[in-house]
């Protein structure tokens, strides 16, 4: 093993390989925000943003991060996968801005035979071409070693030898990708060890790929072997099961191995939620660190532990990545769990109160019924009768139409504290036209609605036409809470969620 290593340096490829992921496509301006958020908030240390020669788009995407970057000071953070191929993979960087290019060069003996039908020294006369044209143009020099680790199980031999050259050639950095997936950390250990003691000079990156879930653990390995760089994605995106996830790199990094990087790990649900919404593809709630799910404690004995000294909290502390525990609500529930949700919303209810809406509660969570912090008024109500209030806003009615080929109308009806108040609008689609009807009653209130952050529909598996729908609308007007409406419709069971969202904020719960 080698000596501690103090500092890890991260090189984020989301926008390159990320976007191998099946059914992702950025766009242009989703590039730049996703690569203006890596770099200006979360502070990983080097992006990927493309491949040389993909496309126009992927050329136009380039340029326009590197435009950005180049004028901010981060235009040598900005690195593009190029080819053996002369000085046309440089001149397609060059011409986009770019600084660096990471040559993707072949890492196993099979890949360089059967793939280029080439001898090593032949292969390594091509680099070396490659390589001189780009320092006569500038560019900073990397080098992708593909199929290393098949090249380390099958054909030692062959590496150590294309790493030799490469060293005199004095790339930059070599970076080692496990490819196909396949390596455990014993043999990453194992492969690791060989590069650091038989070139201890030379700067290598681990790629890890995450085909048996092993990528966490791998990258793991080869920072203990003395490796100073991993590549990762947001949200593990990546070519088949995905790349090794910032988050969980952050968590080994920092509390595992007790090392320095320069990630800002307050930005990093931001950017991964960010990075969610452009690709479409939701974060797992269980994901360790960035999960909806992952500083919630579910089970009552939990938040009474809380309660006694924060018996069952860990040291991953949600502030540390700009979240908060909370305490959820179901049939595991307890009166300590039911009691740190009250003091939440600032409602104070008897010991024997408690006990009475506990039971309702756990009664709900035997039925499967999801239940939030913001539900618990409601279900109060429902309980004891007199603690809540009626509600203060109350539809009347409302008329939605939609027709092939015409914006879709809404007319809506609401009581404000006895007054009705009626508007008719059109929208892209029946609930953004309830929404915008909605919007000009606010409007005339003088009021302004909170902010939809999230929606989500959830239909049971091999449900009917006519099946129960639960819409679940995440909302912000300085903090985020959820409000659910269930229905056979889609549209009236989102209604339903809006409404509950306006006696919340009206009734400050």
């Amino acid at each position: 093993m080698k000596a501690m290593l103090r500092n890890v340096e991260i090189l984020d490829t989301t926008l390159r390989d990320g976007e191998q992921t099946s059914g992702v496509s950025f766009t242009e301006t989703e590039k730049l925000q996703i690569a203006q958020m890596l770099l200006g908030e979360l502070k990983v240390d080097r992006i990927e943003v493309a491949s040389a020669r993909v496309s126009d788009g992927e050329y136009r995407s380039a340029k326009k991060i590197l435009d950005w970057a180049n004028a901010h000071g981060y235009g040598h953070a900005v690195e593009i996968l190029g080819f053996v191929d002369g000085d046309i993979s440089l001149k397609w960087i060059d011409n986009a801005g770019g600084q660096v290019i990471n040559l993707l060069c072949k890492g196993s003996k099979k890949h360089c035979e059967k793939q280029l039908k080439k001898s090593l020294e032949e292969h390594l006369a091509d680099i070396q071409n490659t390589v001189s044209i780009a320092q006569e143009m500038g560019i900073t020099v990397n080098v992708y070693l593909e199929d290393w680790s098949n090249g380390m199980k099958d054909s030692p031999e062959y590496v150590l030898g294309m790493v030799r050259a490469l060293e005199q050639m004095k790339v930059n950095r070599i970076m080692l990708p496990d490819t196909l997936g396949m390596l455990n950390h014993k043999q990453t250990t194992k492969y690791c060890s060989i590069m650091t003691d038989n070139f201890p000079n030379v700067k290598f990156d681990f790629h890890a790929h995450n085909d048996y879930d092993l990528s966490v653990a791998n990258v793991y390995s080869a920072l203990e072997c003395g490796f100073t760089g991993v590549h990762t994605t947001l949200n593990g995106l990546g070519e088949r099961a995905g790349n090794v996830p910032l988050s969980s790199v952050i968590g080994i990094v920092k509390d595992h191995l007790a090392y320095e990087m320069q990630v800002d790990e307050t930005k990093l649900y931001k950017t991964c939620k960010l990075v969610e919404s452009f690709s479409g593809l939701r974060i797992p709630a269980n994901k360790p660190l960035i999960g909806e799910f992952v500083f919630t404690q579910t089970s009552g004995i939990h938040a009474d532990g809380d309660n006694k000294d924060n018996l069952y909290q860990n040291s991953i502390n949600p502030e540390r990545f700009g979240r908060t525990y909370s305490y959820a609500l179901g049939k595991m529930s307890g009166k300590a769990s039911i009691k740190k949700n009250l003091d939440e919303l600032g409602i104070q209810l008897s010991p024997e109160e408690i006990k009475k809406v506990t039971a309702k509660i756990i009664e709900l969570g035997d039925k499967k019924e999801s239940i939030s912090k913001e539900d618990l008024p409601f279900i109060i109500k429902d309980v004891l009768g007199s603690q809540i209030e009626n509600p203060t806003i109350q539809i009347k009615n409302y008329s939605l139409s939609v027709a092939q080929g015409l914006k879709s109308m809404a007319t809506l009806c609401i009581e404000v504290n006895g007054k009705d108040y009626e508007k008719t609008a059109a929208g892209d689609g029946q609930y953004d036209a309830f929404m915008n009807s909605l919007n000009l009653i606010y409007e005339e209130l003088g009021k302004k609605l909170p902010r939809l952050v999230d929606y989500e529909v959830q239909i049971p598996p091999g449900g009917e036409t006519d099946a129960l729908v639960i819409t679940t609308i995440t909302w912000e007007n300085g903090r985020q809470f959820k409000t659910r409406g269930l229905d056979s419709d889609q549209t009236v069971a989102a209604i339903k969620a809006t409404i509950k969202m306006l006696n919340i904020i009206e009734n400050n719960i």
